[in-house]
């Protein structure tokens, strides 16, 4: 056997020894490398005659291409036990019983807003819906609210690109009342409305959040008075809460849209929120500017308006302390609801 066998038979033999890729890289050097054997032998080649330098150039590339031949081949058997391993380390055990797809199911502050509306419905209220953008007009001027108002600014309210016809800038609602305003304009009485929906303002904490939900109500009728918005209210928490065991009480409060003004809390006689008042509710008489705006005469007509939190309601049925659960999509939070 010659030395180019030899060459060949060893490079091949180191080769098969190399365990990785790494160790058949340096394997590789010492024969194909800048310094290695057969670049080497290659150099000397320059110093033979041109017959010699023909027939031995000849044999060195053949002892090269049988070289390179071992090497990829144990570049593909080193990948293919690689991918191998890992095929093996991935394995899935199709035997197993397949988790499938899971059903889904109703979000708790929606599952709120269905039952407010169900409660309302029955007892002859008509549910509204509109824009979430809203003009100046019928979110803060309509409903009496002056124009140094704090809710105006943009600390509070979120104002997007464009302006309405008196050329102030469209905003995001800060409530649901601007329905109350489209709604009474375009009916007549009595009017027995609710305006459940989305609402936006800058603020974010665990019991805020830059969206959320509110359901306004107003009847506006030529008798209505605060006993029957206290009639209604109750009537409306005792079904909510499934339970005739809490009471009702008002605070006097103050709202540009209604005079006189109140807040409404509850007090449950029973379990963990035993015996303490919490507000759920900000209530009042519709004021006669509101009227007037309503395309109403306010001598002839009033009525009362109140405002809830869908996200509060939710959070004293279910015990949720914290109203930033409702919107982290963790699905072990969500599915205690369905």
């Amino acid at each position: 056997m010659n030395s180019l066998e030899q060459l060949v038979v060893s490079a091949q033999a180191d080769f098969l020894a190399a365990a990785d890729a790494a160790a058949l890289e340096n394997a590789k050097a010492k024969y194909l490398g800048k310094t290695g054997q057969i670049t080497e032998m290659m150099k000397g080649l320059g110093k033979l005659d041109p017959e010699e330098k023909k027939a031995q150039g000849a044999l060195i590339n053949a002892a090269k291409v049988q070289i390179e031949a071992a090497l990829t081949a144990r570049r593909d058997a080193l990948a293919e036990a690689q991918l191998q391993l890992r095929l093996n380390a991935e394995a899935i055990d199709v035997s197993l019983p397949g988790r499938g797809r899971s059903q889904g199911g109703i979000h708790p502050v929606m599952r709120t807003w269905e039952r407010v509306e169900e409660i309302f419905r029955s007892i002859g209220f008509d549910v509204a819906a509109g824009p979430e953008i809203e003009t100046d007009w019928t979110n803060f001027t309509a409903l009496n609210s002056p124009e140094n108002h704090p809710a105006r600014s943009m600390q509070d309210t979120f104002y997007v690109e464009g302006n309405d016809s008196t050329g102030k800038p469209l905003l995001l609602r800060t409530h649901t009342s601007p329905m109350q305003v489209r709604y009474a304009r375009n009916n007549k009485p009595p009017i027995k409305v609710i305006a459940p929906g989305r609402t936006y303002r800058v603020d974010s904490d665990a019991t805020h959040s830059p969206m959320f939900h509110q359901v306004e109500g107003l009847w506006i009728a030529e008798d209505i008075s605060f006993a029957d918005l206290k009639g209604v209210y109750l009537n409306f928490v005792k079904a909510f809460f499934e339970t005739d065991d809490l009471q009702v009480r008002f605070r006097p409060s103050y709202f540009p849209f209604t005079e006189p003004s109140a807040e409404i809390d509850i007090a449950f006689g029973s379990g963990p929120l035993k015996g303490r008042w919490l507000e759920v509710s900000g209530s009042g008489q519709v004021h006669p500017n509101v009227v007037r705006n309503f395309g109403l005469d306010p001598e002839k007509y009033i009525g009362f308006a109140f405002g809830s939190g869908l996200e509060r309601l939710t959070m004293l049925r279910y015990g949720v302390n914290d109203l930033r659960l409702f919107y982290e999509g963790d699905l072990r939070f969500l599915k205690q609801f369905n």
